[in-house]
């Protein structure tokens, strides 16, 4: 889990207009308290608050202005605004776009689990639960800003998807097939890209990382490695 905080901290310092000083300074703190947490329960309050600090700030990153290239319509556009992140259902489009992020990511990781020889629906952070893989989910919480939000980043702010690309039914907010294809053109380009494993140095594709990750974890379950290697960026 201290990998995920590192990772969205990394995020914010690159990607946000203004850096947050304070919140990188909380998130810095947040990772050290994760690396000794004591129990299951610690960490969870600890990856909460750093979530919590992350997506207060999270508004930074979406570059975009949504007035000049609006449309004519018979009713205000829903914007990019962001505030805060809510799901079940999403109720704006950023939380769409995240909540549709997260959902192929896990699917994405779940496949890989499965390819590698582990049982998905057995975890370690994450709870068993119907209906969802607790190994995706652990192998996936580092990948999350790096993947999924980068996407949804890159979706929005290059206008790969636009504010008439979602609709909105009662409270909840949706994106059009127009607007799913255009999403899933951004994460394919960020599962394309390419990075250096710490690890290895050799450069890979997110996509081979996610197996590589998996395959890592496989050599610590049979003794093989002492400690699991979480993949962070600088």
């Amino acid at each position: 889990m201290a990998g995920k905080i590192r990772n969205q901290r990394t995020l914010l310092q690159r990607n946000h207009v203004e850096p947050p000083q304070a919140a990188i300074g909380q998130m810095k703190r947040a990772i050290e308290q994760a690396e000794r947490a004591g129990s299951l329960e610690e960490l969870l309050g600890v990856e909460g608050n750093a979530a919590r600090i992350y997506f207060a700030n999270f508004a930074g990153m979406v570059k975009t202005n949504d007035e000049p290239w609006s449309g004519e319509h018979d009713q205000p556009l829903l914007s990019f605004d962001f505030t805060t992140r809510n799901r079940r259902p999403p109720r704006d489009p950023v939380n769409a776009l995240l909540s549709l992020a997260y959902s192929v990511l896990a699917k994405d990781l779940t496949i890989v689990c499965h390819a590698v020889g582990f049982d998905p629906f057995i975890g370690y952070y994450h709870q068993p639960r119907y209906g969802r893989a607790p190994l995706a989910l652990d192998l996936m919480e580092p990948f999350r800003p790096l993947i999924a939000d980068s996407a949804v980043l890159s979706a929005i702010n290059t206008r790969m998807v636009q504010p008439e690309d979602f609709v909105k039914a009662g409270d909840a907010v949706s994106l059009t097939a127009a607007g799913r294809k255009a999403f899933f053109r951004a994460y394919e380009q960020r599962m394309d890209a390419l990075v250096t494993h710490p690890l290895f140095g050799y450069r890979v594709s997110y996509r081979r990382m996610l197996e590589v990750q998996a395959r890592l974890l496989g050599r610590l379950v049979t003794g093989e490695l002492k400690t699991y290697p979480v993949f962070t960026t600088r």
